[in-house]
């Protein structure tokens, strides 16, 4: 998704923001979070037990051809809602973000950003697909600002990915969350980072 030119400016963009405070952050970008391929089964199903009730009324066939309705009603929708494109436009929003917000933590935990010394690690995710956007603070931050704070970061980043510029979302969303570790987790006179994590995105 991200040139290995792009996924640089994003390291470097890391590295600036971290020069000016204790806390750590860390970068990762989802294709997708889920294949979602239970959903085609579940609107065939569905609509499949729905068919034989207008039919009762409306028709004279058989139980067997009734049966046969369903069949044929289940296959067509299962086989058309395999296709990606439509697969994503029946799929609620709701259980989108719910894939996403899963991976979301798995990442923060997959990635280490829980072992940081002084529990300051941040991670900035975004799953593509599902036009998603989280950012994750580890309890250290948590405990000094609210979760309203990381808004206009999420909003850059979101902004980037609509524009099909992720990297520039990225680079933009680190900038403002590194303003605000710089103001609540400032390093010492004379201090550098720790640099616990990777300056790094990292694509799944």
């Amino acid at each position: 998704m991200i040139p290995q030119a792009e996924k640089a400016r994003v390291a470097d963009a890391i590295r600036a923001a971290e020069a000016k405070t204790s806390g750590e952050i860390f970068c990762v970008i989802a294709q997708r979070s889920s294949d979602y391929r239970l959903v085609p089964i579940a609107w065939a199903a569905a609509l499949a037990l729905l068919v034989p009730l207008p039919l009762i009324y409306v028709s004279d066939l058989s139980v067997e051809q009734t049966y046969f309705g369903q069949l044929v009603t289940f296959l067509v929708v299962a086989l058309a809602l395999s296709h990606p494109m439509l697969r994503s436009h029946v799929v609620p929003r709701a259980a989108k973000h719910g894939h996403a917000h899963t991976i979301a933590m798995q990442q923060f935990l997959a990635q280490g950003l829980d072992k940081t010394e002084n529990r300051t690690g941040v991670l900035i995710f975004a799953s593509a697909a599902e036009r998603y956007a989280e950012i994750i603070a580890d309890v250290g931050i948590n405990q000094k600002v609210k979760p309203d704070v990381w808004h206009d970061a999420m909003a850059a980043l979101i902004g980037g990915i609509k524009r099909d510029r992720p990297a520039d979302g990225f680079i933009a969303a680190i900038e403002k969350c590194g303003a605000v570790l710089a103001e609540h987790f400032p390093l010492p006179a004379g201090a550098r980072n720790a640099n616990e994590l990777p300056n790094k995105l990292v694509e799944i």
